[in-house]
């Protein structure tokens, strides 16, 4: 039996929409001005990508993309085109990078991608943003890592919005996955870093995607993990599933203007408005 949780398996087209993520990143790192490489703590891996808007479409918005690979691969310079659709909408895209597992564990990417918002919300001034404007995006394992910047340990306001797309919102099914040989999560690791664990306080604006192709675990991850947001923590939340569109295309998407994905991460940058009523599926 397949693997769900497998995207090469389950996804036909894998090794064409890596090779794509990356020719398109080098296309917008040419043609984006950008900051590259900017230091957010100490590590190699705690690194930055700081793309700036034209300045006539400025807003003073900013938005965090954080990669997603099942915590083992891929880096920033992967995912530069989600900037596209960020600069485009007149926001500030800043795309960071992490350490991978297994060379460290779990509780060191979650302190490494809180450390780099941050860093975000005391620096982005100095780059014409708006602290107070900071949304985030997370594909797959990054929408794990993003859902991690939500919860109640958050400083108050740090975060005003939220895209979060084939998110794994528990980790126990995956420790008997693919992944076993590859990254091990530990028991601990499940109990501590699942976002459906966690407590979470009404503030941010969350919107949950799925591709209409993914595997079932991914639509049951999102429904749960929207139940858990709306109910036990009062938070405006949105769930919606992109039609026609898999583990990979989702992601693609997302930088390419005017597709659902794009759309749904223009409307999260006008931090502050409410969850949009048609196409989802309230709580």
């Amino acid at each position: 039996m397949a693997d769900p949780f497998r995207t090469r398996d389950v996804v036909p087209d894998f090794d064409r929409h890596v090779a794509d993520y990356a020719a398109r990143s080098l296309i917008t790192r040419a043609r984006l001005p950008m900051h590259a490489d900017i230091a957010y703590g100490a590590s190699p891996a705690e690194r930055l990508d700081l793309f700036l808007p034209p300045p006539h479409l400025a807003t003073g918005a900013v938005h965090m993309f954080i990669h997603g690979g099942y915590w083992r691969m891929f880096t920033k310079e992967d995912f530069s085109f989600v900037a596209e659709t960020v600069t485009g909408a007149g926001a500030i895209a800043v795309i960071v990078d992490y350490a991978l597992m297994p060379a460290v564990r779990m509780e060191t990417l979650v302190a490494q991608v809180r450390q780099a918002r941050d860093w975000i919300v005391a620096h982005i001034g100095a780059y014409g943003g708006d602290a107070s404007r900071l949304t985030i995006s997370g594909h797959s394992a990054g929408a794990q890592l993003g859902a991690l910047l939500l919860d109640a340990s958050a400083p108050a306001g740090a975060i005003a919005g939220a895209v979060l797309l084939s998110g794994i919102y528990d980790l126990a099914p995956l420790k008997d996955s693919f992944l076993r040989e590859l990254i091990g999560l530990t028991d601990q690791e499940i109990r501590d870093f699942s976002p459906l664990a966690r407590r979470y306080k009404a503030g941010a604006n969350v919107r949950l995607l799925v591709g209409e192709l993914e595997t079932a675990p991914f639509h049951q991850q999102m429904h749960a993990f929207g139940s858990h947001l709306a109910i036990a923590a009062g938070l405006r939340v949105g769930q919606c599933t992109l039609s026609g569109a898999d583990h990979m295309s989702i992601m693609a998407d997302l930088g390419t203007p005017g597709t659902q994905a794009a759309v749904h991460l223009v409307d999260c940058l006008m931090a502050g408005q409410s969850v949009p009523a048609d196409g989802w599926d309230q709580g």
